[in-house]
C-alpha cells in the first residue's frame, strides 16, 4: 500500500474541546497521580517517573500494551522541541531512498510534513482509543514518539529494532517550547509569563519531563548497547550535516553506497530535509494536522544554534546551569551554551 494511502487512512484528530476526553479507566487512574499545572492543559500529570497530559497518558498505556516492535523498526525519539520534525525527515529519507531515487520533485517528504511519514504512537497511531494495524504500514516501520525510553514496550527491550534520539541544549530547547506552546495555549486559560514557565521547567514539570531524566535514560541505554540506540546532538548535526548523516544511514543499515556518494545524494537529502526548505512547503505553511490539530507552521520558527541568549537574564542562565551541572555531573553527557 503506498504511502499516501496509508495517510489517508489514519485516525482522525479529535478537536481542541475534545482533547480532555478520557476513559472511565484513565480518570480513575488519574485521581491517583501527582499533578501540576499544565502549560496547555489544565493540568498535567506524573505518570512512570515523567509528566504528561492526560489524553497522553491513556494513549502511551494503549502503545505500552499493544505496540509490538519488529526488529526492522526504526523509533525515532526526542525531547519536545528538540528538532524532532528535521530527525523523522532525515530517517524517513535516508530508510526510504531506494523507493524515492531521483523524484526530486515528487518525494512525499515535498507535499507531506514528516510527522505524517513518521506518526507518533502517542499522537497519532494509538491516539483516541485507536489500536492500528501495523501491518498496513510501509516497512520498515518508522514511529515516533517522546517517551522516555524507561516507558517504551517489553517489546522495543527485547526486539531488534533501531532508536534514534537526538538531544538539544536545554537553554534553546526551552525556548523553542516557550513559543510553541504560546501559540497553543487557549486563551481561556490565560497566559503564562516566559518566568513562569521557565519555573515550571526548571522542576521538571515539561511534558515528557524532567528533561534531565529523559536525555539520561536514552544516553545511558546508547552507552550499554550502541548498536541500538544512537544518540545525536542537535548543534553537532547542525555543524556537520553530511558527517552525521552517514553516521545514521550505517545505524539504520543503510549505509551510502559509493555510488550514491559520487551522485551527491547526501548532500541533496540535506538539502530536501533542511530547515529552510521545510518551512517554505506547501504543506508546512497553510496546512495543519501533522500533530492533532495544530496548524503546521508553528513547527517551524528558527532552527537555529543559541537563540536563547536573546531571552534570557543572566540569572536564568546561573539557575539552568546550576540544574544541568547537578543532574548531569558523572553522566558524561554535556552541553556547550557558549
Amino acid at each position: 500500500m503506498g504511502i499516501t494511502k496509508i495517510l489517508e487512512n489514519q485516525p482522525n484528530t479529535r478537536s481542541p474541546a475534545e482533547l480532555d476526553e478520557v476513559t472511565q479507566e484513565c480518570r480513575e487512574l488519574l485521581i491517583t497521580l501527582p499533578k501540576e499545572r499544565g502549560w496547555r492543559t489544565s493540568n498535567i500529570y506524573l505518570y512512570q517517573k515523567f509528566w504528561c497530559q492526560p489524553k497522553e497518558i491513556e494513549a502511551i498505556i494503549s502503545m505500552q500494551k499493544h505496540y509490538i516492535a519488529e526488529d526492522s523498526d526504526i523509533i525515532v525519539s526526542t525531547i519536545p522541541k528538540s528538532g524532532t520534525t528535521w530527525l523523522k525527515a532525515l530517517c524517513f529519507a535516508v530508510a526510504n531512498r531506494c523507493l524515492y531515487a531521483g523524484h526530486n520533485t515528487t518525494h512525499p517528504l515535498l507535499t507531506f510534513n514528516s510527522h505524517m511519514l513518521v506518526p507518533f504512537l502517542e499522537y497519532k497511531l494509538f491516539a483516541n482509543q485507536e489500536i492500528p494495524d501495523m501491518s498496513r504500514l510501509p516497512r520498515p516501520h518508522l514511529v515516533g514518539t517522546h517517551v522516555p525510553v524507561g516507558a517504551l514496550p517489553d517489546s522495543v527491550r527485547e526486539s531488534q529494532c533501531k532508536i534514534v534520539y537526538m538531544v538539544r541544549n536545554p537553554f534553546d530547547t526551552f525556548v523553542s517550547i516557550w513559543h510553541f506552546m504560546s501559540k497553543l495555549r487557549p486563551d481561556s486559560m490565560g497566559p503564562l509569563s516566559f518566568q513562569e514557565v521557565f519555573d515550571m521547567y526548571c522542576r521538571g514539570t515539561i511534558g515528557f519531563g524532567p528533561y534531565w531524566d529523559h536525555m539520561l535514560g536514552y544516553w545511558h541505554e546508547s552507552l550499554r548497547n550502541p548498536n541500538k540506540v544512537l544518540f545525536l546532538r542537535y548543534e553537532e548535526m547542525k555543524e556537520n550535516a553530511g558527517f552525521h548523516l552517514r553516521k545514521l544511514a550505517n545505524f539504520l543499515g543503510f549505509p551510502f553506497s559509493a555510488e550514491e556518494e559520487e551522485d551527491g545524494v547526501v548532500d541533496e537529502i540535506i538539502k530536501m530535509c533542511s530547515f529552510e526548505q521545510m518551512k517554505e512547503l506547501d504543506v508546512n505553511k497553510k496546512g495543519k494536522g501533522a500533530i492533532v490539530d495544530f496548524e503546521n507552521k508553528n513547527l517551524f520558527r528558527k532552527g537555529v544554534v543559541g537563540d536563547w541568549m536573546n531571552h534570557f537574564s543572566p540569572e536564568m542562565v546561573e539557575r539552568l546551569s546550576k540544574i544541568m551541572e547537578e543532574k548531569l555531573a558523572g553522566s558524561g553527557l554535556s552541553f556547550k551554551i557558549n
